[in-house]
């Protein structure tokens, strides 16, 4: 598994757009593939945040994680997050959703970023609790329930 940035890889966008859209569309307000596609224009950065890692099997893409600014409204003060961790349904329960957060925070670190946070679902914060995460606050976030957790990578 190799993992490079969607900068590098443009056409994967309308997979991962489709992807997101399956997975969150229900919950973003005016949500579309399109739109999901249009967003991540925004993140084909190179050396600079908000950006996209790619894991790839081959030619084949099987996961992503999102490098971002303020990813909820709700905290103006929190301003790096980890967010759109998605893992393709052949590739899960192979701990690549760990790597992909693992490489997110390498490139972090490479970025100057001293505190990382993300938002989850898993009321215990799941695999990220695994991974060193540290939740901070139980939120209703646009209809749904997370734990917003804290890392600091430095």
């Amino acid at each position: 598994m190799e993992f490079e940035l969607l900068a590098q890889h443009k056409a994967l966008i309308p997979i991962i757009a489709k992807w997101y859209f399956d997975e969150w569309g229900s919950i973003v307000e005016e949500a579309s593939v399109e739109r999901f596609e249009q967003k991540l224009l925004d993140y084909l950065n190179e050396s600079a945040i908000p950006c996209v890692i790619v894991a790839l099997d081959g030619d084949t893409v099987a996961g992503v994680v999102q490098l971002k600014f303020h990813e909820m409204s709700i905290y103006t003060d929190k301003e790096h997050w980890i967010g759109g961790v998605y893992v393709d349904k052949p590739y899960r329960g192979k701990q690549l959703a760990s790597r992909l957060v693992t490489e997110a925070e390498r490139l972090a670190i490479k970025l100057g970023v001293k505190t990382l946070y993300l938002q989850t679902e898993h009321p215990e914060g799941g695999l990220y609790r695994k991974l060193g995460w540290q939740p901070l606050e139980n939120v209703n976030y646009r209809g749904v329930d997370v734990v917003v957790m804290s890392k600091t990578v430095v």
